[in-house]
């Protein structure tokens, strides 16, 4: 398995803040889709990010393979949507994880 960073840059810098109804609706699905895959074990984190020069997502995922990373942003809602959305996709050679404590019996 590899780690990738998934990079949702959206198609003007001032997006969210005057989201169309179209786009807001595409979000949904978009966040459906991700927190399927954080069910399934793909998604590590997903969330958006609110920089200086604009707000875009990230998705942080454990899969096989780039291949499959690219599989994961090419089935997000908001691609298909075509509204002017797109993934970056980059390696993460390596990656230290917190140790998630096992709940108390």
């Amino acid at each position: 398995m590899a780690y990738f960073h998934l990079k949702l840059v959206p198609s003007r810098s001032t997006f969210p803040h005057d989201a169309t109804s179209e786009e807001m609706a595409a979000m949904e699905r978009h966040s459906v889709y991700w927190r399927a895959q954080a069910d399934a074990g793909r998604a590590i984190a997903v969330g958006p990010v609110f920089a200086k020069d604009g707000a875009w997502g990230m998705a942080l995922v454990e899969v096989a393979d780039e291949a499959a990373a690219q599989a994961l942003a090419d089935g997000d809602p908001v691609i298909a949507a075509r509204l002017g959305f797109q993934f970056e996709i980059a390696a993460i050679p390596s990656l230290i994880l917190r140790q998630v404590a096992a709940p108390a019996a």
